[in-house]
């Protein structure tokens, strides 16, 4: 590729040599750009100390929109690469767009709508990567003799390369998430090899770009970690989602610090480290809540064995003898019992029975029992899935336990409750060595005095392809159908 003309201003000197004219124009005010940015920075750390609890988390999203208005606003102030009217015209559409999604999505769609939300990110930066590579003088990473600075070139190709394994390894978890691809582990002969191939050649080629700025190097990048993002993904089942999406979130974070760097924005910076370490620590939380390694989710195939469970014995559990329940059976010992423990899970989201819950729990309340719900890290499709849906509902936070807090309550509890959840109160977890799952902390449900499940049918399994001895227990009774109109039932039995 031909070398970049050289600038045709006399730039200011910037640490990475001559600034180009936005860059000029941000060092000419520096210390109140420097200010607000950091104002905004306080902001977004308050935001996720907010967030870490349901009954802070509206404070925490009012920072967050208080230091992303300063920080955009500080930007477009100080730098010049569009117009007024252009960038009214973005903020119109983009705005329009976001306002409409958040007013039509259901909750039960949020796990997706945030996977699509990471594609987003990561292809903004992609985009912004490659718009400061073909007009290197607007982002003042251009050196008199005409070439991009080698400092920048390894900041412009990791935010392209992180960006572009988010933007395709999110349009592979929204799709998984949104039943339009299967939620099973797709395995391909060789992956391991072909993956730690491609990433090995990426950062090779992000190493080679120092010294050769040529489009082909760029484009080569671009392309290999498009492909390595479809697949790290495509092997991961729907067991391990959770711990993909706070994965990507820390992607798309770690995108956005390549790039601030690259725009020498320290927003974007400060944003970017922010988003990209929480979501890591996430995800090592995750990852501890399933006894899983990250390598191993990685790596991708939970409960994906040849038998599709456990060990190869979920399959011929099923001709078990187990006990169906109805509606009446439910009320009449949810009335007499003393403690009532609901451990919710993704059926419960599928049927949006969250608000009949809650309504059930009101009326078991009024007959004096004590109603705790107990939620597992895991439970759901992303993290804080089930949180989230109880908070819609208004159930009161102190009637949300997570699994560490309640656990040894199950041994005095008269009634689980158990509503579209499998995995996590899977007992093989705890005993069946040969089972994917095991080692997974899981509530220790079969404690219980009496047991009621509900899910669709017996015909299938959770997510992870375990068969649940839960299911088959003395004290189990099987609620089977629709979650919202089995709970309906037995509000009006109540």
């Amino acid at each position: 590729m031909a070398p970049f003309a050289p600038p045709p201003h006399a730039g200011v000197m910037g640490p990475h040599g001559p600034m180009g004219p936005v860059e000029a124009v941000t060092h000419a005010v520096n210390p109140w750009v420097a200010l607000a940015y950091l104002v905004a920075g306080v902001c977004f750390i308050l935001a996720l100390r907010g967030l870490s609890s349901p009954a802070s988390s509206r404070r925490g999203n009012r920072f967050g929109m208080i230091g992303m208005l300063i920080a955009v606003v500080t930007t477009l102030v100080t730098h010049s690469l569009a117009t007024l009217p252009e960038i009214v015209g973005a903020l119109v559409i983009g705005g329009g767009i976001g306002f409409v999604i958040a007013r039509k999505i259901a909750m039960t769609d949020m796990p997706q709508l945030v996977a699509a939300f990471h594609s987003l990110v990561g292809l903004a930066a992609v985009l912004v990567g490659l718009a400061a590579y073909f007009n290197p003088d607007a982002f003042g990473i251009l050196l008199p003799d005409g070439t991009i600075n080698p400092v920048s070139r390894v900041e412009m190709g990791l935010g392209i390369a992180i960006g572009a394994i988010t933007f395709s390894g999110s349009v592979i978890a929204f799709l998984k998430l949104a039943g339009k691809m299967s939620g099973a582990p797709i395995m391909l002969p060789g992956r391991h090899v072909i993956n730690l191939g491609t990433l090995v050649a990426i950062i090779g080629l992000v190493a080679y770009f120092t010294t050769d700025q040529s489009i082909e190097v760029i484009a080569a990048i671009t392309v290999l970690s498009f492909i390595i993002g479809f697949l790290l993904i495509i092997p991961i089942g729907g067991a391990d989602m959770p711990v993909v999406v706070s994965m990507l979130n820390s992607y798309s974070g770690w995108a956005a610090a390549a790039m601030g760097f690259t725009l020498h924005n320290t927003a974007m910076i400060i944003t970017g480290a922010l988003v990209g370490s929480s979501g890591a620590i996430l995800s090592y939380i995750m990852c501890r809540a399933m006894n899983r390694s990250f390598i191993s989710v990685i790596a991708g195939g939970f409960g994906a064995d040849d038998s599709g469970s456990g060990g190869g014995a979920g399959a011929a559990k099923s001709d078990r003898p187990w006990k169906r329940g109805s509606a009446e059976d439910a009320a009449f010992l949810l009335k007499e019992a003393q403690n009532v423990i609901i451990i919710p899970g993704y059926g419960m989201a599928v049927a949006q029975a969250q608000h009949t819950l809650r309504e059930m729990s009101d009326l078991l309340k009024e007959e004096g029992v004590n109603v705790k719900y107990a939620i597992h890290p895991v439970a759901g499709r992303m993290p804080g899935h089930m949180n989230v849906l109880l908070a819609e509902a208004n159930v009161p936070y102190d009637e949300v336990f997570e699994l560490e807090d309640i656990n040894s309550e199950f041994a005095q509890c008269d009634v689980a409750f158990i509503i579209g959840a499998n995995d996590v109160v899977n007992p093989a977890a705890k005993s069946d060595k040969s089972s994917p799952i095991y080692g997974m902390p899981v509530f220790d449900v079969e404690k219980a005095k009496t047991i009621f499940f509900i899910k669709r049918s017996m015909g299938g399994v959770g997510y992870s392809g375990v068969d649940n001895d839960v299911f088959y227990m003395d004290q189990t009774m099987m609620l089977l159908g629709d979650a919202k109109k089995m709970v309906e039932e037995i509000i009006k039995a109540i």
